[in-house]
């Protein structure tokens, strides 16, 4: 009886992992060739999900479907499952309902990068999903670590008029702030013998960090100043680790999805224009714009922003 009950314990077992492996390899499975890309294995730890088919970028990608990701699929709260599923979607449909590479081709041609004003992933997720029922496609940490919890397919819900069209990261940082170094700035950053560096308030408990022990440090040493929608603003820069992995999920994303072009808006002086597009200029633009393009009311990324620093270390990656 003892080993007909071990049995069947294993067989449960044995069928439960088989069954998440087919609902996780349905995901990520090899990415066949395309544009001459190398094909993905199924091991690898450094891939975005398009349409189903995994493409490399060449740095940390923690999807949906990992111990240790956030999925915007789950109908109910990440962090506190007591109250169950609550049957909401935080997510929409693209138009037209485009399921293939080839069709987001067509269609997707803008990606909107975000500050989180939660300062980590963790608490950007948090905040995103369980209180606002909203979501983003990634999550860009402090020590560079990409999360994705959606497949680029969906619509992700994270910036009104340009969600049908576009892909979204919330890159984590504590936000500009109108007057420099005042207390709230002052919460999120402090000196030490090296430098600036950002630390974490007392009310946030986890940080959900992965590089244990990481220490953010601002890419500059001080804090920048500069105008976006008429304003000016104060803020200290991201992570050097932060502008290496957007680099890289940028150049990705030209390649999965090449009408995303390796530009942003420019003024005809060539400087990124700091304020929000007119509603027909962003609709045709292709390529790489900041919430305050898409919102008159955002000011993310902020002035310390380095847009020519990423785009030009995008090119460099995809001239390889």
């Amino acid at each position: 009886m003892k080993l007909r009950a071990s049995w069947r314990i294993g067989a449960l077992i044995g069928a439960a992992c088989l069954l998440l492996f087919v609902r996780c390899g349905a995901v990520a499975e090899p990415t066949p060739a395309v544009d001459n890309l190398a094909d993905a294995p199924s091991s690898a730890t450094d891939c975005i999900v398009v349409a189903g088919r995994r493409f490399q970028i060449g740095t940390r990608v923690v999807t949906w479907t990992e111990p240790g990701g956030y999925s915007a699929y789950r109908e109910g709260k990440h962090f506190d499952r007591s109250e169950g599923l609550d049957g909401e979607r935080r997510y929409g449909t693209r138009s037209g309902d485009p399921r293939s590479l080839a069709e987001l081709r067509e269609g997707v041609h803008q990606f909107v990068v975000h500050y989180d004003v939660c300062g980590t992933s963790r608490q950007c997720f948090k905040v995103l999903h369980d209180v606002r029922n909203l979501s983003v496609h990634f999550l860009l940490d402090v020590d560079g670590t990409i999360y994705q919890t959606l497949d680029l397919k969906e619509r992700a819900w994270h910036a009104t008029v340009a969600n049908d069209r576009a892909v979204g990261v919330e890159v984590a940082h504590p936000g500009a702030w109108r007057s420099p170094l005042n207390a709230d700035m002052r919460r999120w950053y402090s000196e030490d013998a090296a430098g600036w560096r950002m630390k974490y308030p007392a009310w946030l408990e986890e940080t959900g960090v992965r590089t244990k022990g990481f220490v953010p440090r601002p890419d500059r040493p001080d804090f920048v100043s500069g105008v976006v929608q008429g304003k000016e603003y104060h803020q200290f820069d991201f992570t050097s680790q932060q502008y290496d992995a957007l680099a890289k999920l940028i150049a990705g994303l030209n390649r999965a999805l090449p009408r995303i072009d390796l530009a942003a808006p420019r003024e005809g002086s060539g400087t990124v224009v700091d304020h929000v597009l007119p509603a027909d200029e962003l609709l045709r633009f292709d390529g790489v714009v900041g919430h305050f393009h898409v919102q008159e009311n955002k000011q993310d990324p902020g002035p310390a922003f380095q847009w020519d620093r990423v785009l030009d270390d995008a090119r460099r990656l995809r001239a390889r």
